[in-house]
């Protein structure tokens, strides 16, 4: 199946590059290869060479026996190959990856999904990435001998390329371990597309965040409502300055939901000073220090989630 959907893909190209030389039939090098490294013999094309696009032995692969090697990804190349006269411009190679490429994002893309459609599932047109015209190779290094958005230790600052404010808030004192390297960003989002928003791994939020923190999923007995509904009510996911990762301070977070009404408490006013009657229950400012199960209670005396 995959030696067919390659198959599709190289004819596919050769349609695309018979159609810009006016209608003429593609014209392959007669080398392959070993004509491209007669002059891009450089660090970064030698490197292909340590990695899984250069495999002699798979024959699914763009240098499996009887494949077009670095044709089958650029496309025909005898054209950009030939010699051509003092003066004139040599013509392009068809499919040239890059951001500084003039071939469009449309057109890199189907070379690469010429064999990689089964990994990309039904998520991708359509998407966030989609939309935006983000290319295969923005993201995806094929000349190396490991892409490093498929390590985890490295995935991240590749998505901090786009992502900046993300990367701002990963600098905050309390955040998962993303720059430790023991946590990457599609360990929650799915960068090649879903149905959910933000391109969760999982259809919601919460089902996200219950892959690591399965003990805060309940059922309860007492649930807290805003922790059924979202948690990114209570948390910013991606960095905080507050223990918890929680978007603020107790108590003023919870003031953001509960009056003082009949628990008076010393935090937050509409001008930022203390407002209402101190209460000697609330022992170090917090609300949590008596109600401990903030995300829910089995406990069946737990209806106020201090047990």
């Amino acid at each position: 199946m995959r030696l067919l959907i390659q198959i599709i893909a190289i004819a596919m190209l050769t349609t695309l590059a018979a159609g810009s030389a006016g209608g003429q039939e593609a014209n392959y090098s007669r080398e392959g290869a070993d004509t491209c490294l007669s002059c891009h013999e450089d660090e970064v094309t030698l490197a292909l060479f340590r990695g899984a696009h250069a495999v002699p032995t798979d024959p699914n692969g763009p240098f499996g026996h009887g494949q077009l090697q670095c044709e089958a990804c650029h496309g025909p190349g005898g054209d950009h190959a030939a010699r051509v006269r003092r003066g004139q411009e040599r013509p392009p190679i068809t499919v040239r990856f890059g951001a500084d490429s003039a071939t469009s994002v449309e057109m890199q893309n189907d070379a690469c999904l010429g064999c990689h459609t089964p990994d990309m599932g039904f998520g991708w047109h359509g998407n966030d990435h989609d939309m935006n015209e983000v290319a295969c190779a923005d993201c995806h290094t094929s000349h190396a001998a490991s892409d490093p958005v498929l390590a985890t230790a490295t995935q991240p600052e590749v998505c901090f390329d786009c992502h900046q404010q993300q990367r701002t808030q990963m600098l905050k004192p309390y955040a998962h371990p993303v720059r430790q390297g023991k946590m990457d960003c599609s360990g929650c989002h799915s960068p090649h597309g879903a149905t959910s928003e933000w391109q969760f791994a999982r259809q919601t939020l919460n089902q996200t965040c219950f892959d690591c923190h399965a003990e805060k999923r309940g059922p309860y007995l007492w649930e807290h409502a805003p922790v059924a509904e979202d948690c990114g009510n209570c948390h910013d996911p991606h960095g905080s300055n507050y223990p918890g990762m929680l978007s603020m301070r107790g108590p003023m977070l919870c003031q953001s939901c509960h009056s003082q009404e009949g628990h008076p408490s010393v935090p937050a006013s509409s001008d930022g000073l203390p407002s209402g009657t101190p209460s000697g229950f609330m022992l170090g400012q917090n609300c949590m220090n008596c109600h401990s199960q903030v995300h829910g209670s089995n406990h069946p005396s737990g209806s106020r989630l201090m047990r």
